[in-house]
């Protein structure tokens, strides 16, 4: 059982930064994948940007330049900093691992990007 938990989420003005952070139970260097997801009101949840075990990344087309996914494995940690953040950016913010044939969620974070 993997456990992960998200923080980091909050209100910005358009232009700004944030930075999350999903801290994990088991050692994530065993992890097949990491990756970020967000879900808007009345929208469904779409990938942000995922990281493989290798450390090959994928971003989302309407983030790719803005945010930068990275891992720490020495703290079990899986980053998001996002930059130039956008009103459309607001949306809450997963954390997602799949290890061993199985898929975790965190609960997620509230990001909110308004002036």
């Amino acid at each position: 059982q993997v456990q992960l938990v998200e923080s980091g989420g909050g209100l910005v003005q358009p232009g700004g930064s944030l930075t999350l952070s999903c801290a994990a139970s088991g050692s994530i260097a065993n992890f097949d994948y990491m990756a970020w997801y967000r879900q808007a009101p009345g929208k469904e949840r779409e990938l942000v940007a995922g990281i493989s075990r290798g450390g090959s990344t994928k971003y989302g087309d309407s983030v790719k330049g803005r945010f930068t996914i990275s891992r720490d494995d020495a703290k079990n940690t899986l980053y998001l900093q996002m930059n130039s953040l956008k009103p459309e950016d607001t949306a809450v913010y997963y954390c997602n691992v799949k290890f061993v044939g199985r898929t975790y969620w965190g609960q997620g974070t509230q990001v909110t990007v308004s002036s």
